[in-house]
């Protein structure tokens, strides 16, 4: 049951986001749009009633629960960020605005890259948080291995993306000389700093 309700929510984003975007754009309701979109988070708050009461009702705790955990982390997490980029690609191909790319080179690509793994980092915080309420839900040590063992997933899954991350400050990549794969709107930047 908690699989087919994550895949639902999953799919339920999915077609708010869509919604939410073609009210604010195509169908030029800003507001109807941006209701929709944030009617996201209480596709999280069902799965969370639905998880609480799958245990309460006594359900032995297992892989289910923890990805429940995951998915909801990862929606606090990235959620709102995922919302913005598509939002922002939105707003370039349907309303005419000038697509914002985040930057590719130096310091300030690296600067980024941290901005996402600190997402992800709340995204373990919220996961760990939520396991370990339900391993206090639940009460029973012999019970909840499973769940423990999502906790040290999340961590391990954050610990990965800031070792990719530390890379971007590292070893940072350079922009090309010729301008070629100039970042668009550098040139401008230039002048206006001249």
């Amino acid at each position: 049951m908690i699989v087919a309700l994550i895949i639902a929510c999953e799919i339920g984003f999915w077609v708010l986001l869509a919604a939410g975007l073609a009210f604010r754009y195509l169908l030029r309701m800003p507001r109807t749009g941006l209701a929709l979109l944030l009617c996201e988070p209480l596709l999280e708050v069902v799965l969370l009633v639905a998880t609480a009461w799958d245990l309460k009702n006594g359900a032995e705790p297992d892989w289910t629960h923890g990805l429940a955990a995951l998915y909801i982390g990862y929606t606090v997490g990235h959620g709102h960020r995922t919302v913005k980029w598509l939002d922002g690609h939105a707003a370039h191909r349907l309303d005419g605005r000038p697509l914002i790319r985040p930057p590719r080179y130096g310091p300030a690509r690296a600067r980024h890259e941290t901005k996402v793994w600190l997402g992800t980092l709340i995204a373990a915080a919220v996961a760990t948080a939520l396991l370990q309420l339900a391993i206090w839900y639940v009460g029973d040590p012999s019970r909840v291995t499973s769940l423990e063992s999502w906790r040290s997933t999340a961590w391990r899954a954050a610990g990965i993306h800031g070792l990719i991350t530390l890379t971007y400050w590292l070893w940072p990549k350079k922009a090309p000389r010729d301008g070629a794969g100039a970042e668009p709107g550098a040139a401008d930047r230039e002048r206006v700093g001249r």
